[in-house]
């Protein structure tokens, strides 16, 4: 038994000398028992970066097992998803965790982004990751909003008919990114084929890239502790990113699990009627949750602002935010010099109270022009 288990160890031994001569397992051992991660009040909000990646993950796994069924056309999606709710064994679960996943990952991320936000973990030298989280953040409401007419329900087809109609009143390129989308002038098969290729094909090759990019900067660059820890002048507490802080990243995962299993068994996700593009549009019709606080907004700008049609007013005011958000880092020169900037933080206040405001409103008061 004893020569077995020598033989055994050989074995282990030589695979990773093996394996050390390839991809130097020696380096990337030092270089995680080297990693420690900041520990000060704040630190909780280090693991929501952690849930995202987890739920990602499980967009990927369960879009996977979906695709195995799906038929992308306007005459068999529909009846394709509801083959998966009725005929394929938990077919029905794992939509619902794929859909429930979806939404838990975008709010995993928005709480991600303002926590970097309020504690300016944006700041010199992590330019480059809060640029790449943001595009992230873009690319994951761009697969909430392909993957929204997939189904081919009545309530995604309409959805889908109101939020590209808004895209095509940008000015100079929305009639054409309009046409692109929809592959016409108005939304039909053409467009489901387009979404679908976009959500399958196009979206998972710019969140490998990006996604990759973000991983390698939060690993090369560490984890930032806010401004006031670092200019009290004392060392910062730190911990071993391994095992400490990655079984605490683990319960942050199996957190999500749950609460994502939960919702996934006792709220399935329901299918709806299939879309009719000759019936009239079903009343109170709203985008996904993470839409709805542009779409009340534009529902209380007025129809003409002097010369300027309201809608197109707002998709540019939108437009513009999303680009400042992007510029943040270069704009906050105080965060750059390691010193408070009380603008940027009422502003972050400002727009976190917007959303969630104007998110209620678009659910207890849906009415507007």
């Amino acid at each position: 038994m004893a020569q077995s288990r020598r033989a055994r160890a050989h074995r282990v031994q030589v695979l990773k000398n093996w394996l050390d001569q390839r991809i130097d397992l020696a380096g990337m051992r030092q270089f995680v028992e080297h990693k420690v991660v900041p520990v000060h009040r704040h630190t909780v909000w280090y693991y929501f970066g952690g849930m995202t990646l987890f739920l990602f993950i499980v967009q990927v796994l369960t879009g996977i097992l979906l695709l195995l069924y799906y038929q992308p056309s306007a005459e068999q999606a529909f009846e394709s998803v509801q083959f998966i709710m009725t005929q394929v064994e938990f077919g029905w679960l794992i939509r619902s965790i794929h859909g429930w996943s979806a939404n838990l990952l975008i709010a995993t991320m928005m709480i991600h982004l303002f926590s970097v936000y309020f504690t300016r973990a944006y700041r010199k030298p992590r330019e480059l990751t809060w640029i790449s989280g943001v595009l992230l953040l873009g690319i994951m409401l761009l697969f909430g909003f392909s993957g929204y007419l997939l189904p081919w329900n009545e309530l995604s087809y309409f959805a889908t008919k109101v939020g590209t109609d808004l895209v095509a009143q940008l000015p100079v390129i929305g009639p054409t990114v309009g046409r692109i989308l929809r592959g016409g002038d108005e939304v039909t098969g053409a467009t489901l084929s387009r979404f679908y290729g976009i959500h399958v094909a196009l979206l998972p090759l710019l969140t490998t890239g990006i996604l990759g990019v973000h991983v390698f900067l939060v690993q090369k660059q560490g984890m930032s502790a806010p401004l006031d820890i670092e200019r009290g002048g004392r060392p910062v507490r730190t911990m071993p990113f391994f095992p400490n802080f990655l079984l605490r990243d683990l319960v942050g995962w199996l957190s999500a699990l749950a609460v994502l299993a939960a919702l996934a068994a006792y709220s399935p996700w329901d299918l709806g009627s299939k879309a009719d593009p000759f019936a009239a549009a079903p009343a109170g019709i709203q985008p996904e949750w993470y839409f709805v606080f542009m779409f009340q907004t534009l529902k209380y700008i007025p129809a003409k602002i002097v010369w300027i049609d309201g809608e197109i007013l707002g998709v540019v005011v939108f437009s513009l935010v999303g680009l400042w958000l992007w510029l943040v880092p270069f704009l906050d020169h105080k965060a750059a010099r390691g010193e408070d900037s009380p603008l940027f933080f009422w502003i972050g206040v400002s727009a976190l109270a917007y959303i969630l405001i104007f998110s209620i409103l678009g659910y207890v008061a849906p009415g507007g022009k």
